[in-house]
């Protein structure tokens, strides 16, 4: 009897110990899920807080764009005004049910009709923004774009010419009149997509001329009888590289060429003269430019320099000085100003996107970016 009771005793611990074992492994069981569980639904949780967040940064930035693309355009034909102020960021509306969606990509440059370039002469950005001395060129810089970041590409005057017009300086460093270049320039590119062009150099005496100079008039300004495929073709040339006197007929009669290219003489780009020369020059010109319908309809002038009197440079191989470079169109942004890093290779890239053409030589590299950032 001792012995039976004995094995009963042993038969009901074991079972005990089953018991306790299986119920154990039960809680632990459940423990495991609702932990997992809980995991889970906090992972959950912090996902749609950071979609919530993304959708809130996007909704935001879409708003912030529109709001920009509200601001208006100043009238071309009026005079300059004020710095505009700076747009309030709209008020983004936050939804928790809100997607996130990928930011619109930057702009392009836009498919101008016109396309005007004015160079003048020797000076640094900080001789030009600010002072007194210039208050038309400050009052355009107030009332469309400027370029705050902006290089030439060498010195002295020639390769830079060179460069806005070929994207190269073709190891030019010298303001020779003998070194001739047989290379694509802007003229030929504009010429092959079915568009027009004219270079007017004032105080050229005849169309075409190639001599060194004539009075106020200096070659080094005149890229355009640098390229052997315009030069050498006398009916080209004289119908292409003329005298400044013409400009004012063509702009008169609606006679306008897709691409115009001004080059003052050798007192009115502030080479030889002021500042205030400069600026009271550019103030006789620019309102015939600005009031006509080429420029209205669809139209952009560039304002630049050719060339510092410092070697400051930045991108893409550009050391020809810190440059003010103005962008005037019906569509800039008033009173916009950039910081992006800028220079010559940039604007004949910004010239080409204009009229959708290849980019030459240097002006393809991705570090000489075109002046894109400036239009609505």
């Amino acid at each position: 009897m001792k012995s039976l009771g004995l094995k009963t005793a042993s038969f009901v611990a074991a079972g005990a110990v089953v018991i306790i074992v299986a119920t154990v492994m039960m809680i632990g069981g459940k423990l495991a899920k609702s932990t997992a569980a809980s995991a889970v639904t906090s992972h959950r949780v912090e996902a749609a807080a950071a979609n919530n967040d993304f959708a809130a940064q996007q909704t935001e930035h879409l708003a912030q764009l529109t709001a920009l693309a509200r601001i208006p355009s100043p009238s071309p034909s009026a005079a300059p005004a004020a710095t505009a102020p700076a747009a309030a960021p709209a008020t983004a509306t936050h939804s928790a049910s809100s997607r996130p969606t990928s930011p619109p990509p930057p702009p392009g440059v836009p498919a101008f009709s016109h396309v005007f370039v004015i160079v003048m002469e020797n000076d640094e950005y900080s001789s030009i923004i600010g002072s007194g001395s210039a208050p038309y060129i400050n009052g355009l810089a107030s009332a469309y774009g400027l370029a705050t970041n902006y290089y030439g590409a060498s010195h002295p005057s020639l390769p830079n010419y060179l460069a806005l017009t070929a994207g190269s300086t073709f190891g030019t460093t010298s303001d020779c009149t003998t070194c001739f270049i047989n290379a694509t320039n802007i003229g030929d590119q504009v010429e092959a997509s079915g568009r027009t062009w004219k270079a007017y150099m004032e105080d050229m005496p005849s169309a075409c001329y190639t001599g060194a100079s004539s009075g106020n008039y200096a070659m080094k300004h005149d890229p355009f009888v640098y390229y052997d495929d315009i030069r050498n073709n006398a009916a080209r040339c004289a119908s292409h590289v003329v005298p400044f006197t013409q400009f004012g007929a063509d702009m008169s009669s609606g006679n306008v060429p897709n691409f115009v290219w001004i080059t003052p003489n050798m007192c009115n780009d502030m080479h030889d003269c002021s500042v205030a020369t400069g600026d009271t020059w550019l103030r006789s010109v620019v309102p015939t430019i600005t009031g006509s319908a080429a420029f209205r309809n669809g139209g952009v002038l560039f304002i630049t320099f050719d060339e510092g009197s410092t070697s400051a440079g930045c991108c893409g191989d550009s050391w020809g000085g810190h440059l003010a470079t103005l962008v005037i169109s019906p569509r800039s942004i008033s009173g916009y100003r950039s910081a992006v890093a800028e220079n010559h290779y940039g604007l004949l890239r910004t010239i080409e996107d204009a009229f959708r053409l290849a980019h030459l030589n240097a002006a393809s590299w991705s570090s000489n970016v075109p002046l894109r950032e400036y239009f609505r």
